[in-house]
């Protein structure tokens, strides 16, 4: 694939936390691309740095969070057909620069809306607010782009739930609201971390189904942070795995399902309960706990746990890359 469906290069990511306690290494060495019109999933157990990952690439850190290496390149492609890559890791995160990519080229869907609409303006507000800020349109223009991107997300009555609060809003209403506010100006990439955790089945079938009509219809492409195989299936073409801020798998996602080569994701695949099976067999669980952030086991960051597991190797040094061809690479002493 050629370097003109490039849209977003994560080189060598390094995220930290310098705290009392030490430094944490939240995000260690990531590196992945998204292309064009195409969905990315991010997998991984709560605490692996999918957040992080994605909070990095907006410059959204929180103190004492900070980018300490690594390049973030995005592929603007503008208007006059021309493309600038930029490095978003020299950005200032509060610059103009930045605050155009975030919202005009780069939107997020949070986890929970609650925390993200805030509960003193209307939706329509908000929304507007953000249209306001990168296109500079007169107010009745903006109500109308924002009412537009209502309907567009299958919001009943567009017009009322313009002028609603959000906590006069259900669950699916207020997800959709979100999604209506990061794709009032057409993004190129739309971070979606795990954006249906708190929803019920329903409701989560309608908004992944919602989230895939948008993409087809807008050409966007999507990074998929989640924790759920069955998400993944679903939503995404390739995927990285991840454990304790390191991508241990790199795939497509057929080859992930049906080929897995890290003994993590292996355990993530056996941990699934298997619908039309009789069986009383225990699920399998993987062993142990996921270290604490501020005790990284050396070496493989996995091996404590790893039925794998090869004593004076896994515990000595990071284990190298292989790469197996047509985008599947894994990090893994068994290949070597």
């Amino acid at each position: 694939m050629s370097d003109k469906n490039l849209l977003l290069e994560v080189q060598d990511l390094k995220t930290h936390f310098h705290t009392s306690r030490g430094v944490v290494r939240a995000v260690d060495g990531v590196s992945f691309s998204v292309r064009r019109s195409r969905t990315l999933g991010v997998v991984g157990e709560s605490g692996c740095g999918k957040s992080i990952t994605s909070l990095s690439v907006l410059r959204l850190l929180q103190r004492p969070g900070k980018i300490i290496g690594g390049q973030i390149l995005y592929h603007w492609q503008k208007r006059n057909g021309n493309e600038e890559i930029i490095d978003i890791t020299a950005l200032d995160p509060d610059g103009d620069e930045m605050r155009s990519i975030r919202g005009g080229q780069i939107a997020m869907i949070f986890q929970e809306p609650m925390t993200s609409l805030d509960p003193v303006y209307t939706v329509g507000n908000q929304i507007v607010e953000g249209i306001n800020y990168h296109l500079k349109v007169p107010p009745a223009e903006a109500r109308k782009m924002a009412v537009e991107m209502l309907r567009r997300v299958k919001m009943p009555e567009p017009e009322r739930i313009f002028d609603s609060y959000p906590h006069q809003l259900s669950g699916g209403m207020r997800q959709r609201a979100m999604i209506a506010m990061a794709l009032a100006l057409r993004p190129s990439l739309l971070i979606a971390d795990e954006p249906t955790t708190a929803l019920d089945v329903t409701t989560e079938a309608q908004i992944l189904a919602l989230l895939r009509d948008l993409q087809r219809e807008f050409g966007m492409a999507i990074m998929y942070i989640t924790h759920n195989l069955g998400v993944v299936a679903e939503m995404v073409e390739e995927a990285i795995v991840m454990y304790l801020g390191k991508v241990v798998e790199r795939a497509p996602v057929r080859n992930l399902f049906y080929d897995p080569k890290h003994p993590y994701m292996m355990a993530l695949l056996q941990s699934i309960p298997k619908l039309g099976r009789k069986s009383r067999a225990r699920l399998q669980a993987i062993s142990g706990m996921v270290p604490s952030p501020f005790a990284v086991p050396p070496g493989c960051p996995f091996h404590p746990r790893c039925p794998k597991f090869m004593p004076g190797v896994c515990e000595v040094s990071e284990p190298p890359v292989t790469d197996f061809g047509g985008e599947h690479a894994v990090s893994c002493f068994l290949y070597q």
